[in-house]
């Protein structure tokens, strides 16, 4: 048995192999409903979720993230609308965090749901509203001359790879053409009302700038975000526009701030299915940057090691260039937290390339 299905078998899935279907959804607790919907990478799926609820007097449902916006998405949406709202509307859009596949169809949610008289408001984290409004706006957001250079800065040093990273000008708003142009601010500690439930937000760091989980303790719910999944551990990266941040060291202290919760507490992830044994997995993730970190560490006693030099130290597959500038990310995630932590130290060699060696 693989080391990946050996710590899945640690945790419960209370609904085995069940999934939604595409453009309907299942009930996974009272009045809060499982959806998911397609993704075109390689991690290729997303879950969403309803919550039903009355706001301002109406009834209707709160959207829980939204998927990337594209024409399947939208069509499976419709599907949604048709088969999955018993007639009443959607009356606001809670985004966990700013990531495409997460905010991408926020703005056509909010406007198609919009009235005269009652606004479908956005409600995210100030953090993750300003930076998603900054990646739609500038034209070299998640790509460009300057990703290009802090990849070449930690050793990516093909000419073909660079060439793409720079040519690729408009990911992020290929995905997400547009941002709502307001917002109602979601805060750590906040309480959310939604269906006569308490839901309490929850923030965390290292994965998005400002991720909101939510936790409602009458039904028992943690919805998760990208902050605790099953299956796969979280991308936890640093990139260039803070090329010196200590997000492993964040991402590590924020998902001990679930420790608290019950130990049944029912996880709704964005990636994954549903699943008990929430202390158990965050154990898990713990234990993997542990080993990762040992691995990086032993690496370096070898010889200086750029962040691409330890790629295949902590990705044992074959990784096409989208999951290369994520595992690139991660690498330096890695370094950087060892060289916050006193082990390694860094300089930059006369190529300009950051290479971290024992301190």
């Amino acid at each position: 048995m693989s080391l990946a299905a050996e710590l899945e078998r640690a945790l419960h899935y209370p609904l085995a192999d069940q999934l939604p279907p595409p453009g309907g959804a299942i009930q996974i607790a009272p009045g809060v409903k499982w959806l998911r919907m397609v993704l075109p990478f390689a991690l290729d799926h997303i879950n969403l979720w309803l919550l039903r609820d009355r706001l301002d007097g109406r009834d209707g449902w709160t959207v829980v993230d939204t998927c990337i916006d594209r024409p399947e998405s939208r069509a499976l949406w419709e599907q949604v609308f048709a088969h999955e709202l018993d007639g009443l509307p959607i009356l606001r859009v809670v985004v966990t965090h700013m990531h495409p596949d997460h905010i991408g169809l926020a703005h056509w949610l909010c406007e198609r749901w919009s009235t005269p008289q009652h606004e479908c408001r956005l409600w995210i984290s100030a953090t993750d509203y300003q930076t998603a409004r900054y990646a739609c706006e500038v034209v070299n957001s998640f790509g460009g001359e300057r990703l290009a250079e802090y990849f070449r800065s930690h050793g990516m040093t093909s000419a073909d790879d660079l060439a793409q990273i720079r040519n690729r000008k408009s990911y992020y708003r290929g995905l997400v053409p547009a941002v709502p142009l307001s917002f109602a601010r979601l805060m750590d500690g906040q309480t959310l009302t939604i269906g006569g439930q308490a839901w309490r937000c929850i923030d965390g760091y290292g994965h998005a700038p400002e991720h909101m989980a939510l936790y409602c303790e009458a039904l028992n719910v943690l919805i998760s975000g990208d902050m605790v999944l099953p299956r796969i551990s979280t991308n936890v990266s640093v990139y260039e526009m803070e090329p010196e941040a200590d997000a492993l060291t964040l991402f590590l202290d924020s998902i001990d701030r679930f420790a608290p919760l019950p130990p049944d507490t029912l996880v709704l992830p964005s990636h994954g299915k549903p699943f008990t044994g929430l202390h158990t997995r965050i154990q898990q993730l713990h234990d993997h940057h542990r080993d990762r970190l040992a691995e990086v560490m032993e690496a370096a006693r070898e010889k200086a090691v750029s962040a691409y030099d330890v790629l295949p130290v902590l990705f044992k597959r074959p990784l096409d260039l989208h999951q290369t500038t994520f595992a690139l990310g991660e690498a330096v995630a890695h370094l950087h937290r060892l060289w916050f932590g006193g082990q390694l130290r860094r300089t930059r060699d006369a190529e300009g390339i950051w290479r971290f060696a024992p301190a």
